[in-house]
């Protein structure tokens, strides 16, 4: 019998590990964005691994899709759970997350040595990756998730939204309009954002009580978290609070993420406008999901909790709320794709948060980033080898740093010259 237990332990640390090395592989070559990871994952799990089906595979990313956060490690975070239970959905998180913040913290602790006309070109030129990447996910999204006037007026109005309002709360406000005018106005549309039924849930050890378990963490989180930054002179828990918000309001990729971190951190003063810049651009260049930019803006934070202490808030406040809603939704997801009033709501949400990124598009991107008809140039070049000719991000990264320096060097020339 102790034989058959020590068997049968042996084997779940077995795939934990194998979780474990297999995402830590990909986290460390998965370059270019999350619909680039889903293709990764497919390959390796569906095509090489088989470890799930086809079906059971679009199904989950759809699940995932449907919900707020990184889309990318929801769906890894479960295929390590479906493999290996709890234990291997965190591995799979660690192994596919760790790289990239290792990564970004080297640049946060990099970044202020880069002195001189070159230093100054490389935190330049990836002030203008952010402004190529940005406009290729506004050009993208809208073509995918606004493809008809209706959804068109919702993310205009809620652009025209966000260019009057001036509370903190002016993100959230604009994803609750879209939810109320998809209601309104997106019914004949349900079918086209109705995500795939998920026949294998039952296949994940989850139960409905666990399930509503998470759900009211998250909901307790998200609703008591302002209480206690408020009450509490804490303000590591004013920082772990503002980036939880920021990930459970991501609706429709990752980079949708970049609006709500910067009314979180720029304009809190807790970040300069340039470091956050610099740093969304260094987050194009690494491979693994774009939420640990998170990290880099934790350890560059103006005043404490910084560095080690402010990263490993702000990575796990971003990610916590997204992880918490897998586990919520998987025992209640037919019951909740049944209803067309859902998917209704969600293309609303999908609409804003188009608007939502465009909004950020202009500010802080555009207005902290081109200074010149140069940058003009090099950030239209940038857009135009991401959409037109499906330029690899890595390599529009180096364009963008090499024309930055270039920019720099040239200007420090004509100042001695002349």
């Amino acid at each position: 019998m102790n034989s058959e237990m020590s068997s049968v332990h042996a084997s779940r640390v077995g795939r934990v590990v194998e979780v474990l090395v297999v995402f830590l592989k990909l986290g460390m070559t998965s370059f270019g964005g999350p619909i680039a990871h889903i293709g990764y994952f497919r390959r390796e799990f569906v095509e090489r691994r088989r470890w799930l089906d086809d079906k059971a595979f679009t199904d989950l990313v759809g699940l995932c899709q449907f919900l707020p956060g990184p889309a990318s490690s929801q769906t890894g975070f479960s295929i390590g759970w479906l493999r290996a239970g709890w234990a291997g959905g965190l591995a799979a998180w660690c192994g596919f997350t760790l790289p990239s913040v290792l990564l970004m913290l080297a640049f946060a602790v990099i970044a202020p040595n880069l002195a001189g006309p070159a230093g100054a070109g490389v935190i330049h030129g990836l002030k203008l990756v952010a402004v190529a990447v940005v406009a290729q996910a506004v050009w993208d999204m809208a073509r995918r998730l606004c493809p008809d006037r209706r959804r068109a007026a919702i993310a205009l109005a809620a652009l025209a939204l966000l260019s009057v309002l001036t509370t903190a709360f002016a993100q959230l406000i604009v994803i609750a309009a879209g939810a109320l005018l998809g209601l309104a106005l997106c019914r004949a549309n349900t079918s086209e954002t109705a995500p795939a039924a998920m026949p294998y849930a039952a296949q994940f050890p989850v139960s409905r009580a666990a399930g509503v378990a998470a759900l009211i963490a998250f909901c307790v989180l998200l609703a008591g978290l302002p209480v206690s930054g408020a009450s509490v002179a804490a303000q590591g828990v004013r920082v772990f609070e503002a980036f939880y918000r920021s990930g459970a309001l991501v609706f429709g990729g990752g980079h949708v993420v970049l609006p709500l971190l910067q009314r979180e951190t720029v304009a809190t003063g807790w970040v300069a406008p340039g470091d956050f810049l610099a740093g969304y651009g260094a987050a194009q260049a690494v491979p693994g999901p774009l939420f640990t930019f998170a990290a880099f803006l934790g350890w560059v934070m103006t005043e404490p909790p910084r560095h080690w202490s402010g990263a490993l808030l702000a990575t796990a406040g971003i990610f916590l709320p997204g992880l918490l809603l897998v586990i919520a939704a998987l025992p209640w997801w037919q019951a909740l794709r049944a209803r067309p009033a859902m998917a209704s709501a969600l293309a609303g949400i999908n609409a804003a948060v188009v608007g939502l990124l465009a909004a950020a598009l202009y500010s802080p991107v555009w207005t902290s980033a081109v200074q010149s008809s140069a940058d003009f140039a090099v950030a239209v070049i940038g857009f135009v080898l991401l959409t037109r000719w499906r330029t690899p991000p890595l390599v529009v990264v180096a364009f963008c740093i090499a024309a930055g320096i270039a920019q720099k060097e040239i200007a420090s020339l004509a100042h001695t010259v002349f």
